[in-house]
This record gives structure tokens, C-alpha cells and sequence, in this order.
């Protein structure tokens, strides 16, 4: 990069420190954030220029192949902030937090997850498998309890007995995803980024996020494919 990137300053350090240690951060959080840190360590505060004060620590954690992301939930199509590691997938991250058996269920649970019409995976469904792994079999309630690690940590959640992947999760293994899952995972026709939660066109198969739909269809008289212009049959969110 020729132009040299702008200095870090105290208010950067601090607040990707709280966003490392977050996890992730919803938007409006990261906005008081961004205040607080400028404020707290008397650095110029510009209220409508968070994506530029993010930019600056981008460039900075580039040699070290992390990145901060924005994303859009897929629960409520609120922006979301999540500290990326580059260099290692995120399966080798986890690996590092849970045992071999408990990763195993991950993965299995993330194939539902990903090759469901909706983008959920019943928890019936998920504890079926759980005697069916490889490294060894796993009890159901073992199993549930290792779903409710996994909700915690927040790699997956849940909403009434349903499982899909937190934000957090779809931020961080997007990569991942994609290259593993090659010929299902879709792509959201209009935001072009991973959608996990969507609905499908039964015409042309396209898919879109829910927050997308949302938006696209509350400007259009009659809800028509944006793809091949048939009418879109799911119901509109």
C-alpha cells in the first residue's frame, strides 16, 4: 500500500481490545463505543464515521491477517461488528476449544443447518446424530448439553427447539463455508454475501436473507423473482 495508513491512536487500541473480547458487537453498541474510546482518550470524534475509524484499524491488523467485518444479522437485519482471524479457518480455532467429538457435532449440525430448505435444524434432528458419530457416540443429553456450549459461545442459536448459526459464526467461517460447501451454499441475490436464513425462488432457485426480502419487496406492488421475474411464492417476512 503506497499511501501510508493513517496512526493508530489510543481510542483505535481500545476499542478493538472491547470488540476482540466481545466476541461480537451489535451496531448501535459499536457506535457508543466508537464515542466513548475518542472521548475517553481525547482523540477527534466524527459520529458518522465509524467505517472510516474502522478502516484505519483494518490497515493496521493487515499484517497480521485479522480484519474487522461488518455484517447484517440475518435475525433482525442489524449491522453487526466480530474481530476475523485470516490466517487459520475458524475450524482450527474452535479446535482449540473443544474436544474432537464435540467439533464432529458441530460440523454435522452445520450441514442441517446448511443444506435445510430455511436455514434451521430441529434439535430432534440434531440429537439423532449425536449417536451416530465417528470419534464416538455421544448420549443425548450430553449432546444437548454441548448445543447449549455451542449457543453460549455463540456459534449457534436458538429459537424455540430450532438451531441456525449465530452472526458471529456466519462472519467468521463465511470463507469457510463457502469453499466447503460449494454446489448449497447460496449466496443472497441482493446483499451478495452468505445467506443462511433465506428464502428460495421456486422458479429459478435464487436465494435471499429475510432482512433482504423485507426490503426489496416493500417497494414493489406485486413480489416478482429480481432473477427470472416470476411471482415469489414464500411468504413475505
Amino acid at each position: 500500500n503506497t499511501v501510508m495508513a493513517a496512526q493508530m491512536t489510543d481510542a483505535h487500541r481500545r476499542f478493538l481490545q472491547v470488540l476482540m473480547s466481545n466476541g461480537i458487537t451489535e451496531g448501535s453498541e459499536a457506535r457508543k463505543l466508537h464515542q466513548h474510546c475518542c472521548e475517553t482518550d481525547k482523540v477527534y470524534y466524527a459520529h458518522d464515521k465509524l467505517d472510516d475509524f474502522i478502516s484505519i484499524i483494518n490497515s493496521h491488523l493487515q499484517p497480521l491477517f485479522m480484519q474487522i467485518r461488518k455484517r447484517i444479522s440475518e435475525d433482525d437485519g442489524r449491522a453487526h461488528y466480530a474481530v476475523v482471524n485470516l490466517a487459520e479457518t475458524e475450524v482450527t480455532k474452535m479446535a482449540s476449544d473443544y474436544t474432537e467429538i464435540e467439533l464432529e457435532l458441530f460440523r454435522k449440525t452445520m450441514d442441517l443447518i446448511i443444506l435445510s430448505e430455511n436455514g434451521f435444524a430441529s434439535s430432534t434432528d440434531i440429537l439423532n446424530l449425536a449417536d451416530q458419530l465417528k470419534t464416538k457416540k455421544m448420549k443425548k443429553k450430553e449432546a444437548e448439553q454441548v448445543l447449549k456450549v455451542f449457543v453460549e459461545d455463540k456459534w449457534l442459536s436458538e429459537k424455540n427447539g430450532e438451531y441456525t448459526l449465530h452472526t458471529r459464526c456466519i462472519i467468521e467461517m463465511e470463507q469457510y463455508i463457502l469453499s466447503n460447501y460449494q454446489d448449497v451454499a447460496r449466496k443472497c441475490n441482493i446483499c451478495h454475501s452468505l445467506a443462511i436464513q433465506s428464502q428460495v425462488c421456486e422458479s429459478c432457485g435464487i436465494g435471499m436473507h429475510l432482512p433482504c426480502v423485507r426490503k426489496y419487496f416493500r417497494a414493489q406492488t406485486e413480489p416478482r423473482c429480481p432473477k427470472c421475474n416470476e411471482f415469489w411464492s414464500c411468504d413475505i417476512p
